[in-house]
Order: structure tokens, then C-alpha cells, then sequence
């Protein structure tokens, strides 16, 4: 029995976008594969019901027909005419006596284009592929530096074996016997309204108007496979959590020969133990005593590419801010960059000698 998508992905079926997007990122970090307790199957199911669900058109056939959805041509074809109903449609508000009122054809256009010949739209032609959204986590030192990462990616790639085409290797792509090449068959259809001719997608090419003399045994002549992808990608210096990265055509391979979708990819950076981040600049802290604010000092405090020299001021205060240009985040794109910015907090002394507190008292402190 066919798994629910709506039940891998743990959500009802008014879920919105954003509740499945939700729902995906948690289960496909609970089974990524990489994780050690990670789960390959699961990680399939769950990315195959986020493709479908993510998807409007998918979900709304998929709603329809369930998981023959991929097979109903689009939601092309609608069923007999058994017992005076239409399609799974209800006409038992119709009025017999009274013609057509009391029935309400406000939604019915769609329907309706089919029924009385009206052309739908050909799957025939190239389709492109899907675009995927992933998350990525990086070091804060990479924001400053940049730095170069593996992705791994669960997709739909373009089949090794038939190159895309859907075909047995050594075999012919012929034109569909069914269609005629055209992608699209035309059936009588008898309706309450009489009979009417009804264009839908070919049942026997997909729509396609072509059918693989002998269906590659990999794909299973869809032309596409599920399998892992791994590259590397480039992190640039400057980008901060939350931003993301567009590759271009590592996303889903299309169909038919038509191009790869895109990858989108999340970044996220982990917090660091000494500095954060406001903008450009970065932001850290350094303790120093009571007498070298009170007379002044030169400190070594910790930065991104190393220790830097800091003068301290005699009279400084505790939470005094002091800037070192230059040494903040690369801006994107950009030679400039951001600043340095150090606070320094005064500690305290916890235990002084009466001698040592005996000073103080003479000095006013």
C-alpha cells in the first residue's frame, strides 16, 4: 500500500506551505544519512513527499488521484459516466424539470474546456527541472575568510544509463502509435449534456508523443534517477546567517531534456566564543585590571587574523568600546571591510590586603 505524503511528512492536509517546509527541514535532519543515526529510506520518503506537496500543481494532482497522480496526465482524463455521474462530479443538484437553474457553474470552466473540445495544455516539449532549498552551517570564521564545502544532495539526476532519453541503450524512441506523435487523443464523451468530444493527454506516451521502443531498465523511461549528488561550493567571504546562495542548475534534472533546476542554499552560521557580529563589524570583549585603566596600558587582545596591539587610555572606564579599523567582516563582493569593535571590562578586585585597602581609602577611590 502507498505511503500518505501527507502522513511521511506528519501534517494534515490543510497544512500550508510553510507548515510543510517545516515539516521536511526537521525530518530531513532527523534521517540525513550523514547523521549517525541518520536513516537512508526515510530520508527518500520524506524528500519525496516534501517534491510533491512543495509543489501546487503536484499537490493539487496528487490530492486528486493520489499516488497514480503522475500517471492521470495532468489531471486530464476524468472517469465514465456511471449512474448519471460525471467525472466523480455530482450533478444531483441539477434541476431536470427546471433546465439549468439551481446548478451553479461558477467553477466549472475548467471542467467544461475539456468536455466541449477546448485544447488543454500539451505535456509534450521539454519541462524544467525543480528547484531545491537546503540548509548549510558553517563556522563564523568562514564568514571572515570564506572557505569551500561538500554538498550532498538526494535528487532526481538525469539517467547514467539512457542519458535522459528513457530508452533501452541500443534501442528506438518511436513515434506513439496511440497519439500519432500528437501528444494528445480525442474521445467521445457522453455527459447529461449529450455527447461531446473530449481532447486528453495520451494515456500510452504521457503526452510526450513518443514512447521508448523498449523503456530503459534503470529509470524506467522516465529519464531520471534518485540518487546523491556531491560538489563542492564556494562560501564567500562576508555572508551572514540567513543569507543564501544560488546555484545555478544543481537543482532536479528536467524532463525531456529540459534544464536542471536550481539549488538554494540556506546558510547558516555557528556562534563563535569570543566574537559575534552587527553588520560588518565584528563585536568581542577583553577584561583588564583596575590599575591599567586607572594608569593606562598596551594589551594584546585576541582578532580574526591574530593578536592586535590596543592602547589603553589611563582614566578608562569599564564598557568603554575601542575600534580597530579594518579587521571587521569582508563586505560581499567588495574590498572593504568592516571594524573591530573591543569593550573593555574593569575586574574588580575580590580580596585586597588592609594595606592595599588602606591606599585606596587615602586615594578616594
Amino acid at each position: 500500500m502507498a505511503k500518505d505524503y501527507y502522513e511521511t511528512l506528519g501534517i494534515g492536509k490543510d497544512a500550508s506551505d510553510d507548515d510543510i517546509k517545516r515539516a521536511f527541514r526537521k525530518l530531513a535532519h532527523k534521517y540525513h544519512p550523514d547523521k549517525g543515526n541518520g536513516n537512508d529510506e526515510k530520508f527518500k520518503e520524506v524528500n519525496e513527499a516534501y517534491q510533491v506537496l512543495s509543489d501546487k500543481q503536484k499537490r493539487a494532482r496528487y490530492d486528486q488521484f493520489g499516488h497514480a497522480f503522475d500517471g492521470a496526465g495532468g489531471g486530464g482524463g476524468a472517469g465514465g459516466f456511471p449512474g448519471g455521474g460525471f467525472g466523480g462530479f455530482d450533478f444531483s443538484n441539477f434541476q431536470q424539470a427546471g433546465g439549468a437553474q439551481g446548478f451553479d457553474f461558477g467553477n466549472m470552466g475548467d471542467i467544461f474546456e475539456g468536455v466541449f473540445g477546448g485544447r488543454r495544455r500539451s505535456r509534450t516539449g521539454p519541462v524544467p527541472g525543480n528547484n531545491i532549498e537546503m540548509d548549510a552551517t558553517v563556522d563564523f570564521m568562514d564568514t571572515v575568510t570564506g572557505s569551500e564545502r561538500e554538498i550532498k544532495v538526494y535528487k532526481r539526476m538525469k539517467c547514467p544509463v539512457c542519458n535522459g532519453n528513457g530508452a533501452e541503450p541500443g534501442t528506438k524512441i518511436e513515434t506513439c502509435s496511440e497519439c500519432k506523435g500528437q501528444g494528445q487523443v480525442t474521445q467521445a464523451r457522453q455527459t447529461i449534456l449529450g455527447t461531446f468530444q473530449q481532447v486528453t493527454t495520451c494515456p500510452k506516451c504521457r503526452g510526450e508523443g513518443k514512447v521508448a521502443q523498449v523503456p530503459c531498465k534503470k529509470c524506467g523511461g522516465d529519464g531520471r534517477i534518485r540518487d546523491y549528488d556531491k560538489f563542492k561550493v564556494k562560501i564567500p567571504a562576508g555572508i551572514d546567517d540567513g543569507q543564501t546562495i544560488r546555484i545555478e542548475g544543481r537543482g532536479e534534472a528536467g524532463l525531456r531534456g529540459g534544464p536542471a533546476g536550481d539549488l538554494f542554499l540556506r546558510v547558516r552560521v555557528k556562534p563563535h566564543n569570543e566574537f559575534s557580529r552587527r553588520g560588518y563589524d565584528i563585536l568581542s570583549k577583553v577584561p583588564i585590571s583596575f590599575s591599567q585603566a586607572a594608569l593606562g596600558d598596551t594589551i594584546e587582545v585576541e582578532g580574526v587574523e591574530g593578536k592586535e596591539t590596543l592602547k589603553v587610555p589611563a582614566g578608562t572606564q569599564t564598557g568603554t568600546n575601542f575600534k580597530i579599523r579594518h579587521k571587521g567582516i569582508p563586505h560581499l563582493n567588495s574590498s572593504r571591510r568592516g571594524d573591530h569593535l573591543i569593550k573593555v571590562i574593569i575586574k574588580t578586585p575580590r580580596r585586597l590586603s588592609r594595606k592595599q585597602k588602606k591606599i585606596l581609602k587615602d586615594l578616594g577611590i
